[in-house]
C-alpha cells in the first residue's frame, strides 16, 4: 500500500510482506553482479570455514529488504537521499525467508512544499524471528496530493 511523506508516523514500524531467497535468486544474483565468490557459491567450501552453506551475498540481502520496502512508497519517492548505518547481524542462505519492518526514525518537510523527507530504520528477519540485517534509509517523499 502506497503512502506519502504525511501518511508516516515517527516511532511506527511498519510491515512488508516475505520473500523467500532460493538458490536460483542466488545464482542469478551472483552470476548478474559477476560475484564469483566461494563463499556464495559452493557449499563444500562455505562449510569447510564452519558454516552451515554457502551465504547470500549482502547486496542480495539489501536488494530483496529494498523492493519490500519499496511497496509502502512506489508511487510517492522521489528520491534515494542516502544509506546509513548499515549493519549485517546474522548469516543468512539461500532457503531463509525473508521479512523487514520499516521504523520511521525522523521527518521533516522540505524547503519544496510538496515532498519531504524521512529516515527509515529496515528491520530485515529470517523466517526463525532473528534479525539479521539492519540500515537507516533517508527518502524523498511526495506529499499526499490535494483532493
Amino acid at each position: 500500500m502506497n503512502r506519502y511523506f504525511d501518511e508516516f508516523e515517527v516511532g511506527v514500524r511498519y510491515p512488508t510482506r516475505t520473500r523467500r531467497i532460493s538458490d536460483e535468486d542466488q545464482l542469478a544474483f551472483c552470476r548478474l553482479t559477476a560475484y564469483d565468490v566461494p563463499l556464495f557459491l559452493d557449499d563444500a567450501y562455505a562449510k569447510s570455514l564452519g558454516l552451515a552453506g554457502r551465504l547470500c551475498p549482502s547486496h542480495l540481502i539489501m536488494s530483496f529488504s529494498s523492493a519490500m520496502t519499496g511497496d509502502l512508497f512506489s508511487e510517492s519517492l522521489i528520491a534515494l537521499v542516502g544509506l546509513e548505518r548499515a549493519k549485517f547481524l546474522a548469516p543468512v542462505y539461500p532457503g531463509d525467508t525473508l521479512r523487514t519492518e520499516v521504523e520511521v526514525i525522523e521527518k521533516r518537510p522540505s524547503s519544496k512544499p510538496d515532498r519531504g523527507v524521512v529516515v527509515f530504520r529496515d528491520h530485515v528477519y529470517n523466517q526463525h524471528g532473528a534479525e539479521v540485517f539492519c540500515n537507516d534509509k533517508i527518502i524523498l517523499l511526495r506529499r499526499k496530493p490535494s483532493a
